[in-house]
């Protein structure tokens, strides 16, 4: 039986909700745990104002990994 193939954009979702799960949704687990530490260090270590752009940029490159299949 074939696999479904992933879909970038709930790759996407998944990390705009938690950087790193699209990353392992992705198959990306490297990735994934790196966005699960830095994350919440931006959010804590600059009191909210950068934690923000770690979301986006992990949506970014796992809808990028899942697009191009890497």
């Amino acid at each position: 039986m074939a696999s479904r193939p992933k879909d970038p954009g709930l790759a996407a979702v998944f990390s705009v909700f938690i950087p790193g799960i699209g990353q392992f949704y992705a198959g990306r687990w490297g990735w994934g745990i790196f966005w699960l530490i830095i994350t919440p260090g931006f959010w804590i270590g600059t009191g909210g104002w950068l934690g923000w752009i770690c979301h986006v940029l992990s949506a970014i490159q796992a809808h990028k990994m899942v697009r191009e299949g890497s």
